[in-house]
């Protein structure tokens, strides 16, 4: 079984349909074990809260959906022993350091991240040592 690190970004299609959610979909029916930074809770909770803002949910729809995301099947690792290596690689590329959080899990762990932003995808496509850290959730395993 492989080991990939996920992104809000896609675990948010999961559970909300978007464009490239069926791709997503399809990664968390994979026979893999997921990882994240322990701040893939604070993102998708936020993430929730603006869709209910923007009334693309209900506030009930969003509370049903906080619900679920507390309980998926995704290891997560403190963000406090990743922010030295996070902030060097945000700083080198130019995403944020919440983005870099992600990859440097993902580098820590010899993997990849799975994402659904295309910026940060593209960004690190400029970074051919980072490049390989990173994929598409529209690549498929």
């Amino acid at each position: 079984m492989s080991v990939f690190v996920v992104d809000a970004s896609l675990v948010i299609k999961w559970f909300v349909p978007e464009v490239d959610s069926h791709f997503a979909r399809q990664w968390l029916d994979a026979p893999h074990d997921y990882m994240a930074p322990d701040l893939l809770f604070p993102e998708t909770g936020n993430t929730v809260w603006k869709k209910i803002r923007r009334k693309e949910l209900s506030p009930d729809e969003g509370q049903r959906l906080v619900r679920d995301l507390s309980g998926i099947a995704v290891e997560t690792i403190a963000m406090r022993g990743l922010l030295p290596d996070a902030h060097a690689l945000a700083l080198a590329t130019g995403i944020t350091v919440y983005d870099a959080t992600y990859l440097a899990l993902a580098v820590r762990l010899e993997t990849q991240v799975i994402t659904g932003d295309d910026r940060f995808a593209r960004r690190l496509a400029e970074h051919p040592q980072l490049a390989p850290h990173i994929r598409s959730l529209r690549d498929l395993a």
